[in-house]
């Protein structure tokens, strides 16, 4: 059975999503946080998958955090890496050692609205749709080859909170499919293309 570690930084509604699914569900073994309070991890525990916090403030640098998260993944034999809003960029360490094996889902239709606040940004730019990517993880920040994505439409009565409520609920259809397809060896890269095969909605 496949091994996946998910890595989040809060309320982890993506980890439920994942958990939930009864493909994916039983293959989450690890969930890893940089915050201690992270309700994440508190998921994790009621599912009695693996939940551990790795204090940034305990590693001298970036570099230093990376190398024990590569540890801890690698300790627990991961086979695929899911960033669920976590709010650490994975250094090159990471990168290289689950390289094409990472995905990470963002709330906007990449390459629109890269960053940490794409809800807020898409609301301040006035546009009529933005949406959800998955993309496989490389060394830049919200970069790497899109493996799906959703559009979401904004409506004019929307704030933050009802947009981000529809954008996670495109969140939390993608996500599992696209490690499914993952896990499943369904996805296959070529540059920046990426094919799904044999997952409706995905690719």
């Amino acid at each position: 059975m496949a091994r996946v570690a998910v890595l989040a930084s809060g309320q982890g509604t993506n980890l439920q999503a994942l958990m939930d699914d009864p493909v994916v569900g039983p293959w989450v073994v690890l969930v890893v946080s940089d915050r201690t309070d992270a309700f994440a991890l508190d998921r994790a525990r009621t599912r009695n998958v693996k939940a551990v916090f790795l204090d940034p403030a305990a590693h001298a640098d970036r570099a230093a955090y990376d190398q024990a998260l590569r540890e801890v993944l690698e300790s627990e034999r991961i086979d695929c890496v899911a960033l669920a809003g976590f709010m650490r960029i994975v250094g090159p360490e990471v990168v290289d050692a689950f390289r094409g094996r990472i995905l990470n889902v963002h709330p906007a239709l990449l390459p629109s609205f890269a960053g940490a606040h794409a809800v807020a940004d898409a609301l301040a730019w006035g546009v009529k749709v933005t949406g959800v990517t998955v993309h496989l993880v490389d060394e830049e920040v919200d970069h790497g080859p899109i493996v799906a994505q959703e559009p979401v439409a904004v409506r004019t009565d929307d704030d933050w909170d009802t947009l981000e409520s529809r954008i996670h609920g495109a969140e939390h259809r993608l996500l599992p499919a696209a490690v499914r397809a993952l896990v499943e060896g369904r996805v296959k890269v070529e540059g920046r293309v990426v094919h799904v095969l044999g997952e409706p909605g995905v690719g």
